[in-house]
Parts: structure tokens; sequence; C-alpha cells
């Protein structure tokens, strides 16, 4: 079982503990279709673009997520 305890950051500021797939606290993406388009969102209310490649919507996904987990 993973501690979902907020870990300490070398700043002082309290960083929330990764979900057990490595996703940041709060931060669960998605894609869905509409049409010919594909766009990635995420359970924190962010949207990416509408795309016409798959691929380059999960990398929109996957950016988001990888700045999600940057300490502010």
């Amino acid at each position: 079982m993973t501690d979902r305890a907020p870990h300490p950051h070398p700043s002082g500021l309290s960083v929330p503990a990764p979900a057990a797939d490595g996703a940041p606290a709060g931060h669960r993406t998605s894609t869905s279709e509409r049409g010919s388009f594909i766009s990635a969102g995420c359970s924190c209310g962010w949207r990416g673009a509408a795309r016409r490649a798959r691929s380059q919507a999960r990398t929109d996904a996957e950016r988001h997520l990888t700045a999600a987990a940057r300490p502010e």
C-alpha cells in the first residue's frame, strides 16, 4: 500500500504523494474523441487541444502530468 501523506520538499513546501500509477495526486488523464478529433483531459479540469493524432493527444496528457508534478 502506498503512503498518500504529503512528502517533504527541500524548499519546505508540501508536495502531495504521487498516485500508484505515478500521476500527481488529483490528476487523472483520459482522452475523448469527437468526430475525427481527439483531445486529452484531466480530472483537475485541464483540457488539451483537439488533435487528429491520438499519439499527440497522449503526449499532451503526459506533458500535463509532468508539469503538474513539478513543485511550484
